[in-house]
């Protein structure tokens, strides 16, 4: 999977629906989903790189943890119509207007 793009990644994760995962679940159960792995991802970062120790149950790879998130919401995507390679290209030109300036004049962010 060289050279992996967001719509192809969209694609390949549509195939694995349809022929290993047999059918979408429902929206609202994957937004369910997200939540739950978004919940993984923030368990291993928390116990990482702040105060909390791990527990034997824990111990999970961020980068497993991370393509989870991104499989269900490539899902959701997909299930929705949304065009994620465009969505993206949309949303940096969004911020790019609006925080332009912004976060170069943030005082808290200077080093």
């Amino acid at each position: 999977m060289n050279d992996l793009t967001i719509k192809k990644s969209q694609e390949i994760v549509d195939e694995w629906i349809k022929t290993v995962g047999v059918r979408y679940f429902s929206e609202l159960t994957n937004l369910g989903l997200l939540m739950e792995e978004v919940g993984e991802v923030a368990r291993i970062i928390s116990r990482t790189y702040g105060e909390q120790s791990f527990k034997d149950s824990d111990r999970r790879d961020l980068g497993d943890e991370l393509a989870d998130v991104l499989f269900v919401l490539i899902c959701i995507a997909n299930q929705t119509g949304i065009d994620l390679t465009e969505a993206l290209r949309k949303n940096i030109k969004k911020k790019t207007e609006r925080d332009g300036e912004r976060h170069k004049n943030n005082d808290k962010l200077k080093i």
